[in-house]
């Protein structure tokens, strides 16, 4: 039998980039018809198939829900065919509902795998969350900083003016502050309207321009955001977020005691981890799915934190 480390071996070029594939081909038919629910449906619908093709014995951790909520691919669920190795799955089937349904820029179908029990098993909650790429040195990006003395750090490390900064931030009422006193400091603002696993997964190419991930988004999003940093040496600070006591209380079932925790990057996602994307509209990192007569062409992503390989795939799939 493969152990979790050889069958992340086996999986790494192929099978996990197959299964987001398939959810990015499914949600693609929906693209523009503004259904958000019908465009999620079909994405977990063809995720989970692949899954359960895959010979592991595997448990979602990050999902579309709780148990009671959703159908399938929810948190807790097993999928594989139960006869392999013990594997820990975050996943968004599509990340950018919204997107999808209005044909706008930047959905993805995402999914993360790691060795059982090195995935933070995240409740569904709002997650504070900064997040820069590689290539600056620990500690430079600090939650409990304010947003000018972030920026201000990394413009240091990275040798330039802070007008040199790009941020990407959720379009939300409750980021004006961020967003007001990132201008103040001359920097650039690049507001994304949903998709906050795509703005992180921005930081990890230099090509984008973004230097900066901060704000407030889903805390799965979180996790699923930190398997991708993890594969390329970035940074990310997030700490969970409680509105009511039924939050509080979906932390504790989730194994979560200490509730003001600042999660560091391999508190989010450690051990060997992989992770893949494929575009499912038109983005700034990846294509999005194209349709011709008896072919669907597909843009993917698959990274692995053990090695660092980063590999783009272009498939050219007969329909």
């Amino acid at each position: 039998m493969a152990t979790e480390e050889t069958y992340l071996d086996r999986v790494l070029t192929m099978e996990v980039g197959r299964c987001t594939e398939a959810a990015a081909v499914a949600a693609s038919t929906m693209i523009g018809r503004g259904d958000k629910e019908g465009a999620d449906e079909a994405a977990v619908s063809a995720l989970r198939s692949a899954f359960n093709k895959l010979e592991m014995d595997g448990t979602v951790v990050i999902g579309e829900g709780e148990r009671d909520e959703a159908p399938m691919l929810y948190i807790g669920e097993k999928v594989g065919t139960g006869s392999g190795p013990k594997i820990d799955i975050a996943l968004d089937p599509l990340e950018g509902t919204t997107l999808t349904a209005k044909a706008m820029a930047n959905a993805l179908a995402v999914v993360a795998m790691a060795q059982g029990g090195t995935l933070l098993h995240s409740p569904d909650v709002y997650m504070d969350k900064i997040a820069c790429g590689p290539g600056y040195p620990e500690g430079a990006i600090d939650l409990d900083a304010s947003i000018e003395d972030n920026i201000s750090a990394l413009a240091r490390h990275k040798g330039v003016e802070t007008s040199e900064i790009t941020l990407c931030v959720l379009d939300r009422d409750r980021h004006e502050p961020l967003i007001t006193g990132a201008r103040k400091m001359g920097s650039r603002v690049f507001l994304i309207p949903d998709g906050d696993v795509a703005g992180v997964f921005h930081t990890t190419e230099q090509s984008t321009g973004i230097d900066l991930y901060v704000g407030q988004g889903g805390a799965p999003e979180g996790v699923l955001a930190a398997a991708a940093l993890r594969c390329v040496g970035g940074q990310m600070q997030g700490r969970l977020v409680f509105r009511n006591d039924d939050e509080r209380a979906r932390a504790e079932r989730a194994g979560i005691t200490d509730l003001n925790r600042k999660y560091l990057l391999s508190d989010l996602a450690s051990g060997d981890v992989i992770f893949a994307a494929t575009g499912v509209t038109n983005g700034t990192m990846l294509d999005g799915v194209k349709w011709e007569p008896g072919y669907v062409n597909t843009h993917t992503v698959v990274m692995r934190s053990k090695t660092g390989t980063v590999r783009y795939i272009r498939a050219r799939t007969q329909r």
